[in-house]
């Protein structure tokens, strides 16, 4: 797909110039607005057909399917920090959670960006998403992201953070519990990310580990905690990627006779409410306010970061300790 940076580059001005050459929103002189119509026919570009018109309701469209696996409170939380940010600049959300209804705002729907969450490695959408002829951000950051727009927390920076903090505590086995095993057989980016930096960390420090994708039904926990308490050797810290699990875990090693955090540390990468224990926490507002910031200063020509990775910040709490 042709974009408003390619026929910048080919008439030798800003992306800026370009959208005020073709909208006219901004006197250009003749000659630059030649150049830009030139370039702009010789490449074969045209400005997205979703840019507002005079008087029409500006919206965001929100493509966030409701997948299995998904954890619904951590994606509201985001979408609700979208919705904040768009009407700050004066756009509704159109929230899509079918999976057709992205390719319904590729054909027609009247939305003049797009932002896509849940987003795989291997995304089968990125093909539709590189093509679309108007501005588009990926919550997610897939293998390539080459000609996409992505932000997102950095997963496996977030992995690493977890165990080095075990590993300066003091632990030398440590168990990942992951998201549900549908979602690491989609390909989610998080939930890659996230197991790709516990792992090179605990290689990098020497400790035994292991990861355990689990369900997150309460009645998982048990099976998951008496299957980790039985391996050779036991873990002494432990890592939940799995919001919902998160307590009926803690509960169930319990009730097996371990203590929080004299026997066994729990770390997390969570959401802030279930954060009673050591954590990353999933920064939704800061995720949704940025992602809405990148679509506005691609609606207005300004060029942007292809990828945007929020640094994670653990916080220590009473579920762990030295081992």
């Amino acid at each position: 797909m042709v974009r408003i940076t390619d026929v910048a580059r080919r008439a030798g001005v800003s992306p800026s110039t370009v959208s005020y050459a073709l909208s006219g929103k901004r006197p250009i002189s003749a000659e630059t607005r030649r150049r830009v119509e030139a370039a702009a026919l010789e490449l074969g570009y045209r400005p997205h057909s979703g840019a507002p018109a005079h008087g029409r309701p500006k919206v965001l469209a929100v493509a966030a399917p409701l997948r299995a696996g998904v954890h619904i409170p951590a994606l509201m939380r985001v979408t609700e920090a979208v919705v904040t940010a768009a009407r700050g600049s004066d756009h509704d959300v159109l929230l899509l959670t079918h999976e057709e209804g992205l390719t319904r705002v590729g054909e027609s729907a009247p939305a003049d960006a797009l932002l896509v969450m849940d987003i795989g490695l291997q995304d089968p959408r990125l093909p539709l998403l590189r093509s679309l002829n108007r501005p588009c951000v990926l919550l997610g950051l897939p293998a390539d992201p080459h000609g996409l727009t992505c932000v997102d927390l950095d997963y496996r920076a977030a992995g690493e953070v977890c165990v080095h903090h075990l590993a300066r505590l003091g632990h030398r086995t440590v168990a990942l519990v992951g998201s549900p095993p549908e979602v690491h057989l989609r390909g989610a980016a998080s939930a890659h990310r996230l197991v790709e930096g516990f792992t090179a960390a605990a290689d990098h420090h020497g400790l035994a580990s292991s990861v355990h994708p689990a369900e997150s039904a309460p009645a998982a926990a048990h099976p998951i905690a008496d299957r980790l308490l039985r391996g050779h050797p036991a873990p002494t810290a432990v890592v939940v990627h799995n919001a919902p699990l998160l307590e009926p875990l803690i509960t169930a090693f319990q009730q097996l006779g371990l203590r929080i955090p004299e026997d066994l540390s729990i770390t997390a990468v969570c959401p802030d409410d279930p954060a009673t224990v050591t954590s990353v926490t999933l920064p939704a507002t800061e995720l949704g306010t940025r992602a809405v910031e990148l679509l506005m200063a691609q609606l207005h020509g300004t060029p942007v970061p292809e990828t945007t990775l929020l640094t994670p910040r653990l916080t220590e709490r009473a579920s762990t300790r030295h081992a």
